[in-house]
């Protein structure tokens, strides 16, 4: 079986993951993911990241490898230089 598919079975399964951590999950993921992208997008390296937000680059690398997890003061650090936020919003309901 591919890796790929054993970690979607385990990561969808309620006996392995409870719906609150696949959510913390899928929302580190995605916010990693948007903060490469964003990154990228302005032609940044990891090292102009880090003399633009005061964040050093080692810790902006174990970021976005997903070694760590950053608290809300680093990642608005890392997000305003790179011109995001962070926001709020209402879980979207899932059509039945």
């Amino acid at each position: 079986m591919e890796k790929h598919r054993m970690f979607d079975d385990y990561i969808n399964d309620d006996n392995c993951v409870t719906p609150e951590e696949r959510e913390k999950i899928n929302f580190e993921v995605a916010l990693i993911g948007k903060m490469i992208e964003a990154r990228e997008a302005k032609g940044l390296s990891q090292r102009e990241l880090a003399e633009l937000s005061g964040v050093k680059q080692p810790a902006i690398a174990r970021m976005e490898s997903m070694k760590s997890t950053p608290q809300i003061d680093t990642l608005l650090k890392i997000l305003v230089p790179l011109g995001y936020t962070l926001e709020i919003v209402p879980l979207q309901k899932k059509p039945m």
